[in-house]
């Protein structure tokens, strides 16, 4: 029988066993900025985004394959599906918090390292730094565990992961949030977000 957040995974993951190949199948999903995208991401999965911020879908984080997807539709899906909204925020908090009990519970352990990527981005998104040195330790390791043809695409993760930290030490908070989420910049942030590679 077929898990019914397979066909979720299927769609962010695709079929391919490399990570090498995987990444450059998916990586326009995962990073590109497209409305067709977008709206596939709602017509496909909206529905369960919806259940999931509602706090709903808790039976699949009883398995590590239903946790990376829960994670996936509060934490990716509402990037997408409420882009540029205060709502594509809106699950970060119960993603922190799933991911970390199911760090503790080592489902992270038992994901494909490519999968791993996207739960410890949780831990990346969020605007505290204790957070995001979890998410550059969990990176580091991470790096240290892929064979050497794997490594450097992992190391790219881990550089990103890296910028968003050295963000948060500077302003406490991702400066190209606030005009999404109404908060007034300050004249360090509007600098800071008139220079190249300021949002992510």
């Amino acid at each position: 029988m077929t898990a019914p957040w397979q066909p979720l995974l299927e769609w962010w993951f695709g079929t391919l066993e490399s990570p090498q190949d995987i990444a450059a199948d998916k990586g326009k999903l995962w990073f590109g900025k497209r409305d067709s995208q977008d709206l596939e991401a709602q017509a496909r999965f909206g529905d369960w985004v919806e259940q999931a911020l509602a706090g709903g879908l808790t039976d699949w984080a009883q398995r590590p394959e239903g946790w990376l997807a829960l994670v996936l539709l509060l934490d990716q899906l509402p990037r997408m599906i409420f882009r540029d909204t205060p709502k594509s925020f809106s699950g970060d908090l119960r993603a922190q918090a799933l991911v970390a009990q199911g760090i503790a519970a080592d489902f992270d352990r038992q994901l494909r390292p490519i999968q791993r990527v996207f739960i410890y981005l949780v831990f990346e998104h969020c605007e505290h730094l204790a957070v995001q040195n979890e998410a550059v330790s969990r990176y580091i390791d991470l790096v240290a565990q892929q064979p050497e043809a794997d490594r450097k695409l992992f190391t790219d993760y881990l550089n990103y992961a890296e910028k968003h930290q050295r963000v948060i030490a500077r302003f406490g908070r991702f400066p190209h949030r606030n005009a999404v989420l109404g908060r007034a910049s300050t004249a360090e942030e509007l600098a800071f977000l008139s220079g190249p590679g300021s949002r992510f």
